[in-house]
């Protein structure tokens, strides 16, 4: 281990734009790629962690957050799009190989990068959402049969403007509470109505935790994530989930396709997502065939690498450690 260098912001040209993005240390490159509502700062702990242990870490906002571009249309937030950010960031960081980790939507996206371009992306680390590979019924229809006379919120959330006109009249407020709803020691316990669905006519903020931060978000946490959506409003975020039946498509042609990239996976064991997603974590060993290990952390909610920044620190590195110099592209 040694002692990190102080964070850097920079910008970077990009298909998007510019991209801003955090980096520390030297060494072989690990791009952090966050999710949903997040930004680069959901990595403050694994920076100097990967630094200290001999990475150069680097975490970008993602297109649509925080200090990088924001294009207007819908579309420019597809999936491919996302993932050729990353591949331009890589290449503009004078490197040519990069290991990829992801969180949430993040995850998502380095996925998809390590599989429409595994000569960059040598090595994916996923958290809170398993792999899945492309394929399978249309997003839309799926997501329609969910919940019943309830609304899952990834369908509230694709109808432009909707969550917008929810979350931006008190963006801290909500941000709290949809922290707090997903949070192992704030989540509503089992009985109470479920904060991922919208029950008929009503808000998901409804079924949030009221006047109550987990214990991983300080109200410093709050204000930077708050300052950033105040500032850039929701849109650019909420695109994601408004291009999944464009993504449905545009991978078509990666249909059923595994990674085989060298992999790891970390979820909570108290996440909803690693209960609906329990299949696609059992199929690992198909569809993530050289997966290192897979990890449920006890007591752990959807926020893996704020929530436990010690121990995700310690599989990242650890992790990290077995993997093999990239090969140089012939």
């Amino acid at each position: 281990m040694t002692e990190p260098s102080r964070p850097r912001h920079r910008t970077v040209d990009a298909p998007a734009g510019r991209l801003h993005l955090v980096e520390q240390g030297t060494g072989p490159l690990v791009l952090l790629v966050h999710g949903f509502p997040e930004s680069w700062y959901s990595w403050r702990h694994q920076l100097p962690a990967l630094a200290a242990a001999g990475y150069r870490a680097v975490a970008p906002d993602v297109r649509g957050y925080g200090r990088s571009a924001r294009p207007s249309a819908p579309e420019e937030y597809r999936m491919r799009a996302l993932v050729e950010d990353n591949l331009a960031l890589v290449h503009a960081l004078g490197e040519r190989t990069a290991v990829v980790i992801g969180h949430d939507w993040g995850a998502n996206i380095a996925a998809a990068g390590a599989l429409l371009h595994p000569e960059v992306f040598h090595a994916v680390g996923l958290l809170s959402v398993p792999y899945t590979p492309p394929g399978g019924p249309r997003p839309s229809e799926a997501l329609a049969r969910m919940g019943g006379d309830q609304e899952f919120y990834v369908s509230y959330f694709q109808e432009p403007g909707r969550a917008e006109a929810e979350i931006e009249p008190d963006v801290r407020g909500w941000l709290a509470g949809f922290y707090a709803a997903l949070s192992a020691d704030t989540m509503p316990p089992p009985g109470r109505p479920d904060p991922h669905f919208v029950g008929p006519g009503g808000t998901l903020r409804e079924r949030f935790p009221a006047n109550r931060l987990p214990s991983w978000l300080t109200e410093a946490d709050l204000d930077h994530y708050a300052g950033e959506f105040e500032r850039t409003g929701l849109t650019g975020a909420l695109n994601r989930y408004r291009n999944m039946d464009r993504d449905w498509a545009d991978l078509a042609d990666r249909n059923g396709a595994p990674l085989t990239q060298p992999s790891l996976f970390i979820g909570g064991a108290l996440d909803a997502t690693t209960t609906w997603m329990a299949d696609a974590i059992a199929a690992h060993p198909a569809t993530l065939p050289a997966l290192a290990s897979s990890h449920l952390l006890d007591g752990c909610g959807h926020w893996v690498q704020q929530e436990r920044p010690r121990e995700v620190n310690r599989l990242l590195t650890s992790w990290l450690a077995t993997l093999a110099p990239p090969r140089p592209p012939a």
